[in-house]
């Protein structure tokens, strides 16, 4: 069921390709803001528009029971049935150094069956899966018995989540069911770790770097809690499916009147991974009770995201991203397995993702059931190897038109 036409397997592998070669770096996401909604519209979604921060929202609406086209809406109660979204970020991460790929990063070359560039894996492959999975239900005649909203979103890789709070929260379009494109590996994720950025700020006494027992060193202080730090890491909770917490110091500077100055500030950061079972409040807590312990002048403080949207919506979030798992025996998971299966004829497995994605505010917030599903490995995300297979995007086209028949049922 839902075989792809030759003609749109070529259409889908150029449009991934048109994807790649068009930068998208977080918060430049319009020029492909503007192909993904171009595609949408040649391949027949009958309404595509975007939102206040910059997402793309291209619905299939479901029908009234005289078979009529009900007209997509934010508003509950507009469309006939459940509402169904999936979910692909459009952004990127940036290429710091195109002399290490060894090949063009957007040059969208494809070798033996294989797409190479930049966000071929995370997840432009899986993007253009999307719409050409949806095109297989518009070529299918299929009248939902709800409605489908694929979504392209923005921010993604600083801010995961923040795009879907505005789209949900402001926009008024609120999912029944969450479908995450991110990289699986055609298998099913049904949960991750969360994380929280944290900023220890500490505090010292300048003075002459010839005397330096007159003042107070901040970067020493700030090693003795970096290394509490370090003994921190195998004391942290474990959970069976999402397995231990982590902690790690990714960033530190200090500041200084000169060089031969001691150092009267010192600031690092923490990414801190949070198990299912671990709060803010948690991971907070213990690194203020190693500032206490060493007795030093020393304050944490969850780091803010602050950003401007190409549309120019201004952006500002903590930056804590809580855990989530959805349970295996979920009825989105049995359904998202039994599409596999009857597309692709194999029994998925079921695992997590080790990366944070928009799952933190559908699941891990507003409580949205929320399973991933995309072609792609997840090891080669965000590195110079990024690449994706064109039979599994593919594949992975005919199981998100075989799971929204699944997921939303079909009218009589």
């Amino acid at each position: 069921m839902f075989e792809l036409s030759p003609q749109d397997k070529d259409d889908l592998v150029r449009f991934a390709q048109d994807l790649i070669r068009t930068p998208s770096p977080s918060t430049k996401e319009k020029a492909l803001a503007e192909r993904l909604a171009e595609e949408m519209r040649r391949v027949g979604f009958p309404r595509v528009r975007h939102d206040r921060i910059g997402n793309v929202i291209g619905c299939l609406p479901s029908t009234s029971p005289r078979g009529e086209p009900v007209e997509p809406s934010g508003h509950r109660g507009a469309s006939t049935g459940p509402r169904l979204l999936y979910n692909g970020h459009m952004d990127t991460v940036s290429v710091s150094d195109p002399a290490s790929w060894a090949r063009d990063p957007y040059g969208a070359q494809i070798e033996d069956g294989v797409l190479y560039g930049l966000g071929a894996c995370d997840m432009k492959g899986a993007l253009a899966a999307l719409v050409y999975g949806a095109k297989a239900l518009i070529d299918a005649g299929i009248q939902l018995a709800g409605e489908l909203c694929v979504v392209g979103v923005v921010q993604e890789e600083p801010c995961e989540g923040l795009a879907m709070q505005v789209l949900i929260e402001e926009e008024g379009i609120r999912p029944d069911f969450v479908v995450l494109g991110e990289p699986t590996d055609l298998q099913i994720n049904c949960g991750q770790r969360g994380r929280i950025e944290m900023k220890v700020t500490v505090r010292g006494r300048s003075c002459h770097a010839s005397t330096p027992r007159q003042g107070r060193n901040a970067i020493y202080d700030a090693a003795r809690l970096i290394f509490g730090v370090e003994l921190l890491a195998p004391q942290l909770a474990d959970d069976a499916f999402l397995g231990q917490g982590s902690i790690a110091v990714t960033q530190i500077e200090s500041s200084a009147a000169s060089r031969n100055a001691i150092p009267d500030a010192c600031t690092f950061y923490i990414d801190r991974r949070l198990t299912l079972g671990e709060t803010e409040a948690k991971a907070l807590a213990e690194i203020q009770g190693i500032i206490a312990r060493e007795r030093v002048e020393a304050k944490v403080n969850v780091s803010e995201y602050q950003a401007t949207s190409y549309t120019g919506y201004e952006c500002r979030a903590r930056e804590y991203y809580p855990p989530w798992a959805l349970d295996q025996d979920h009825p989105l998971v049995q359904a998202t397995a039994r599409a596999i299966r009857e597309t692709l004829g194999y029994r998925p497995r079921i695992g997590q993702w080790a990366f944070s994605t928009d799952g933190v505010y559908t699941m891990g917030r507003a409580n949205i059931p929320t399973v991933g599903f995309g072609p792609g490995e997840e090891r080669f995300a965000h590195t110079v190897d990024d690449q994706i297979r064109l039979a599994d995007v593919v594949a992975a086209a005919r199981v998100y038109a075989r799971l929204a028949v699944e997921v939303l049922g079909v009218r009589d």
